[in-house]
């Protein structure tokens, strides 16, 4: 969930779902309500840690930590230097995951099916605006820290595409860097406001509606596939603490319109292998995942 989380267009939430711990996830983080703070404010710390599921959230957290000091700087790395690849290995991953995905939803029928598109829309949506710029006023950081922490649960929006739509990723990014604490403070309470509250909403329309929530977070997943369509053109740019220039805004093009506007190898066999890859990858982790819990 931390390396997924640096590839604009992909989620922490999508990995969680692929994984199938998604559902797991967002009930213990909703655990963490008044009654938590309770046994907390008590001493009470094994029924406060029986109640959020305190073992498995330590775990996920234990491996996003991980991954944020190890493979995140691998996997920007790889799209700094290999952005194709790495476009093309996600979109095949995301792409056999939503079928997975949808095989969740036992009865479909026409809400259902009305909420899967609404998804789609909502993400495609999300990933074709440009970016805005607003002003750098702590109540906009405070909210774009919440708008954060929803896309870290929902799959399919990245929360680097929300800093970049909102123009406050040069901002906050250059305020964990440098740093200033006062910005990483309201930031990071927004967050902590946006996951605990959104947790909550999520847990509990998952237990009454669990088929349309399902088909609009799969909806979610397979709008956002246009953010990580590999042959894009850059529309525009921000420079970073470190005076590089980084693409904020692009659009999805050919692979002949692509090779006509950068000039670059389109490299469709490579695209295509590492598609095939993520495929391979996701149908593996689903035949483990099936054959542990069936040891269990």
């Amino acid at each position: 969930m931390g390396a997924a989380d640096v590839i604009p267009g992909v989620s922490g939430g999508t990995v969680a779902f692929i994984t199938g711990i998604y559902e797991e996830l967002i009930h213990s983080l909703a655990a963490i309500d008044l009654e938590a703070g309770r046994l907390l404010r008590k001493l009470e710390f094994a029924l406060f840690w029986k109640k959020i599921n305190g073992n498995f959230l330590a775990v996920v957290l234990a491996g996003i930590v991980t991954s944020t000091f190890s493979l995140a700087k691998l996997m920007m790395y790889m799209l700094q230097h290999h952005p194709l690849s790495v476009r093309s290995f996600f979109f095949g991953l995301i792409l056999i995951s939503i079928v997975i995905v949808l095989r969740e939803i036992k009865k479909w029928n026409l809400p259902v099916f009305i909420l899967f598109i609404m998804g789609v829309l909502i993400a495609y949506g999300i990933t074709m605006l440009s970016p805005a710029q607003l002003p750098e006023h702590w109540f906009l950081v405070f909210l774009a820290g919440i708008l954060v922490s929803c896309s870290l649960i929902l799959p399919g929006i990245s929360w680097v595409l929300i800093l970049s739509i909102l123009g406050l990723y040069k901002y906050i990014v250059g305020a964990l860097v440098m740093p200033n604490i006062l910005v990483i403070l309201v930031f990071m309470t927004g967050c902590l406001f946006g996951i605990i509250g959104f947790s909550r909403f999520l847990s509990r329309i998952l237990e009454k509606y669990h088929n349309p929530t399902v088909a609009l977070l799969a909806g979610f997943m397979l709008g956002s596939l246009n953010k990580l369509w590999p042959w894009r053109e850059v529309l525009e740019f921000v420079t970073n603490t470190k005076g590089e220039q980084i693409p904020v805004f692009d659009k999805s093009v050919l692979p002949w319109h692509y090779m006509t506007t950068t000039s670059r190898d389109p490299q469709v066999f490579q695209a295509i292998f590492m598609m095939a890859l993520g495929v391979f990858i996701v149908v593996l982790m689903e035949k483990i995942s099936t054959r542990l819990k069936t040891k269990i």
